[in-house]
């Protein structure tokens, strides 16, 4: 399979290993400063770039008629307008927060945890996300993506950096720290005790396997998935 990936920061060159091990080859590695020329040689397009520049990076994947694979954060009042020239241009498109196989695993697992928890008003919940300092976002598309999890399945309606917030905000505390690939917690704070689940990335590889798995799943699909579909958790919860 031939990768273009747009976007060759330090996720990108972790997805070049990957990839590479895996028998695939890089037809186009493409920092901010380069144009898309050989975007057109590519069967699967991956993309981690940086918030500024997502858009543009998809819109040009997308017109070349590539499946994308994007992986970058903070752009997503733009979600549905990518999504939409995806199916005019009848190709594929993946989007994830996190592509890490353990993170999707979390997510299905705070999905079911705040279904069971909307029954139990005495519990407050809150979260807290640490990532290294060279991340763009706050809060991350990882953290994001919980939230709106627990707010669909529970009385709060939205989440906030405040932590003197309302009683229907999901206070998020997201802090930045060297050398801190990714850790999420969510808390369930009562008068008598914590619920906590959590999950800590190690390193980075976690997030660009997923990554290329999600590419070679996509390669010759069209529509718009999520990782959801990629590792069939659907009908888990």
């Amino acid at each position: 399979m031939k990768i273009a990936l747009l976007g060759y920061g330090k996720m990108g060159k972790v997805i070049e290993k990957i990839a590479l091990s895996r028998g695939h080859e890089i037809v186009l590695r493409k920092s901010s400063s380069d144009s898309f020329d050989g975007i057109e040689n590519a069967d699967v397009i991956i993309e981690f770039s940086a918030p500024n520049a997502a858009v543009t990076n998809i819109t040009a994947a997308l017109n070349a008629g590539i499946p994308v694979v994007s992986g970058t954060t903070g752009w997503l009042d733009d979600y549905h307008k990518m999504a939409d020239l995806c199916q005019q241009k009848n190709t594929a498109f993946i989007y994830g927060s996190n592509f890490s196989l353990g993170v999707n695993i979390f997510f299905e697992l705070n999905n079911y945890l705040s279904k069971l928890m909307s029954k139990f008003n005495q519990y407050t919940v809150k979260m807290q996300e640490i990532h290294h300092t060279q991340k763009l976002d706050a809060p991350s598309g990882t953290a994001i993506s919980l939230a709106n999890s627990i707010i669909s399945n529970s009385q709060y309606n939205s989440w906030t950096l405040d932590e003197n917030n309302e009683s229907n905000q999901i206070f998020i505390d997201a802090q930045r720290t060297e050398n801190v690939p990714g850790t999420h917690t969510i808390f369930y704070d009562s008068m008598v005790d914590t619920i906590a689940i959590q999950h800590i990335a190690h390193n980075r590889e976690g997030f660009a396997i997923g990554a290329v798995i999600a590419a070679e799943w996509i390669l010759n699909k069209k529509g718009v998935y999520t990782m959801k579909d990629v590792l069939d958790l659907n009908d888990i919860v």
